[in-house]
């Protein structure tokens, strides 16, 4: 794996929307971002693409061009853009992998639709991404003992870190940006706890790279070249989450992810906390077990990673060793 170098105070951390941009109602929310990286000491340049008007920031092209000169950029250390958004798979067939893989590695931070990102960077250049909080939630405090993903960007090669459960939750309700656009803390409403969703009752003690996403973005690249997980020696730690998708619309999605090989060599699936709808005969839950228990290997639900705060930062590519039982639960990173 090629780890980008430690992030540092004095660094250009580089904002654009490869996906949606930011509407009028949350640019004093970007300000507020960006004003924090400020003070931290690192230089932030915002891009071109980065129009709220629509769905996406801007034309395919030009999302595509922004997106590989900020990564090509040797003065750029990080690249954060302020979200998701919908449809960032348009841009997958438009990015130069070649020169990326031959560039040196700049962290790309996200979730959601930058899952559809996130993991072809990965697989097609080797480099690790960073699978947590994006430039709109970076002002807000992680509870430990999970990790900002500023603590994880910062560390060097080799480092060791541990997450586990926040044991809190933040469900069904977003802060009011636009009433408080610098609100830097979370106001906790659910708790929080990792849960075994498959039949096994022994212990969980597995090690291997981690790679995943959002389910609704990633479902779509599965069995393409550019979501390829055997690029990635395994044995693999694969997590996965549902952003809004009702309970049948994940079980099809996640049956298609296995058919298409995305779970091919793991030894242990971690499934994110969801607020994403039931159906009246299957939960989300059950959505899992439907879809994946033909894997026989652990399955562990209710992961701080995802569309409910908090988010663990998850590195795809890192070298992970995933532990569940009765006294302890745990994901250890080495970026090895």
């Amino acid at each position: 794996m090629r780890y980008p170098r430690p992030l540092q105070p004095g660094d250009r951390i580089g904002v654009t929307s490869p996906s949606s941009g930011v509407g009028t109602r949350h640019l004093a929310r970007l300000e507020a971002s960006v004003l924090l990286l400020t003070d931290l000491g690192y230089d932030v340049r915002v891009g071109r693409c980065m129009d709220g008007a629509s769905h996406v920031s801007a034309p395919a092209a030009d999302r595509a061009a922004e997106l590989q000169e900020l990564l090509l950029d040797p003065e750029v250390r990080a690249v954060v853009p302020p979200w998701g958004g919908e449809t960032a798979i348009d841009l997958v067939p438009l990015l130069d992998w070649a020169a990326l893989a031959e560039a040196e590695p700049t962290w790309l931070v996200g979730y959601s639709d930058l899952s559809t990102l996130l993991v072809p960077l990965t697989l097609l250049t080797g480099t690790a991404t960073l699978h947590g909080s994006n430039l709109m939630d970076t002002p807000y405090s992680v509870p430990p003992p999970l990790l900002h993903w500023l603590d994880v960007a910062t560390g060097r090669a080799g480092e060791r870190f541990r997450q586990a459960s926040a044991g809190v939750s933040r469900r069904g309700e977003w802060d009011d940006w636009t009433a408080e656009p610098a609100i830097r803390e979370r106001r906790w409403n659910g708790d929080g706890g990792w849960v075994r969703l498959d039949s096994g009752t022994e212990p969980v003690d597995v090690q291997g790279r981690l790679i995943g996403g959002c389910i609704e973005t990633l479902g779509p690249l599965a069995g393409t070249p550019f979501a390829d997980v055997r690029r990635l020696p395994g044995p693999r730690i694969v997590y996965v989450e549902a952003a809004e998708d009702p309970a049948f619309a994940v079980c099809r999605a996640l049956h298609g992810m296995r058919l298409a090989g995305f779970f091919d060599d793991a030894v242990a699936v971690l499934v994110g906390r969801t607020d994403a709808p039931d159906a009246p005969t299957m939960t989300q839950h059950e959505a899992v077990r439907d879809a994946l228990l033909p894997l026989g290997v652990p399955i562990i639900g209710e992961v701080d990673c995802g569309h409910v705060p908090p988010q663990a930062a998850l590195v795809n590519g890192a070298l992970a060793h995933l532990v569940f039982s009765d006294e302890r639960a745990f994901v250890e990173q080495s970026l090895v």
